[in-house]
């Protein structure tokens, strides 16, 4: 499922296009706080972001974010209209912009606009194995396979992001969460497991690969 961050200090506003988001079938999580946000960045496929946040604006948080994130697209709500004000958005990192007041409905179809442009999909094929993000379903090869839920959100989050390297610690964050207590070996496991029902020769990968002392990446999809 398609991970969504909305930031915004207002309530209201939270509710709404969380309840909007959700109805689309997006997995929605929300912070009233930028600097709350910040660790929230690595772990969804997109953000929406609002101009004025608590703790650090939303243009500081959208430069963080595109520091740290170069493909994460980016949503920046601001009740600020005038040009000069769109375009300090825009070169601040964000990937569009809606003006509040706005229809919800305006603002799902821009994030579907977007996840489009990032080319995340809720059907991943990459050579003999297919991924269902919504269904949670993976094939290979015209078989069924299944995965634990740790092993399908590591296998969802390379493939998503193929030829594009994870460190093991980026990876705990986007997987296991921020709050997760244990340590990157955790990581290494479930790649293993993982390997195993893919038919993965580590030695001589076809889906994940070995990235020394850093973590992992899948192939690129010329599979």
């Amino acid at each position: 499922m398609v991970k969504v961050l909305v930031v915004d200090d207002d309530p209201a506003i939270l509710e709404i296009l969380t309840a909007y988001l959700e109805r689309s079938g997006y997995d929605v999580t929300t912070s009233m706080n930028g600097l709350d946000a910040e660790h929230l960045l690595g772990k969804v496929d997109v953000a929406i972001l609002d101009w004025m946040l608590p703790g650090q604006s939303g243009v500081d948080l959208t430069r963080h974010a595109r520091a740290s994130y170069p493909n994460l697209p980016l949503l920046l709500l601001t009740a600020r209209g005038d040009e000069d004000d769109r375009v300090h958005g825009l070169k601040s990192g964000a990937d569009d912009y809606v003006v509040k007041p706005f229809s919800p409905r305006e603002v799902v179809a821009r994030v579907e606009a977007l996840l489009r442009r990032a080319n995340v999909r809720d059907v991943i094929t990459l050579g003999s194995l297919v991924i269902g993000a919504q269904a949670r379903t993976v094939t290979l090869a015209g078989a069924d396979l299944s995965l634990s839920r740790t092993e399908f959100e590591l296998l969802l989050t390379l493939a998503r992001h193929s030829g594009i390297a994870f460190s093991r610690e980026r990876l705990l964050e986007r997987v296991w969460g921020v709050e997760f207590a244990g340590t990157e070996r955790v990581v290494d496991v479930n790649i293993q497991m993982l390997r195993r029902k893919l038919g993965d020769d580590p030695d001589a990968p076809t889906f994940i690969e070995t990235v020394r002392g850093f973590g992992y990446r899948f192939k690129d999809e010329d599979l």
